[in-house]
């Protein structure tokens, strides 16, 4: 009986794969056009490596304000950066912390990172404040 209908059969499966071909490329295609209008609600936060003061650099995870010194220094004595990968070249970074600051950096554009990120790219919560401690008590002389 298959040997029958082969070519109906046939059909129908080319049939079918043309209709999957179109479902699964329509989707592509919707999210194709709906990614412009909600990328500037999640624009990547960058720091702009060329032009960042060192208060935006100490932003970048891992970064304090003397790693932030050194990059500044670099860029004044070497120049702007022509690559982020020309970071490593900073005496205190090396490929384990460029890995984990590169998403965040640029070479170009505008600084778009307005908080301190943590290691895990989280925005860094404050530390919490330390308790008073109870004045410690006086020794007063006894009088005998």
């Amino acid at each position: 009986m298959f040997a029958r209908n082969a070519a109906r059969t046939f059909a129908l499966a080319l049939g079918l794969v043309a209709l999957l071909a179109t479902a699964t490329s329509a989707p592509a295609a919707d999210n194709a056009t709906a990614a412009p209008a909600a990328a500037p609600a999640t624009a990547k936060k960058t720091v702009n490596v060329n032009q960042a003061s060192t208060d935006e650099l100490a932003r970048l995870p891992r970064v304090g304000p003397s790693l932030a010194g050194k990059i500044v220094a670099h860029r004044e004595k070497n120049g702007p950066f022509k690559r982020a990968e020309d970071l490593m070249e900073v005496a205190g970074i090396g490929e384990k912390m460029f890995s984990l600051i590169k998403p965040y950096v640029s070479v170009s554009g505008p600084t778009t990172l307005t908080e301190k990120l943590s290691s895990k790219g989280t925005a860094a919560k404050a530390a919490p404040k330390a308790k008073a401690k109870p004045a410690a008590p006086t020794a007063e002389k006894a009088v005998k």
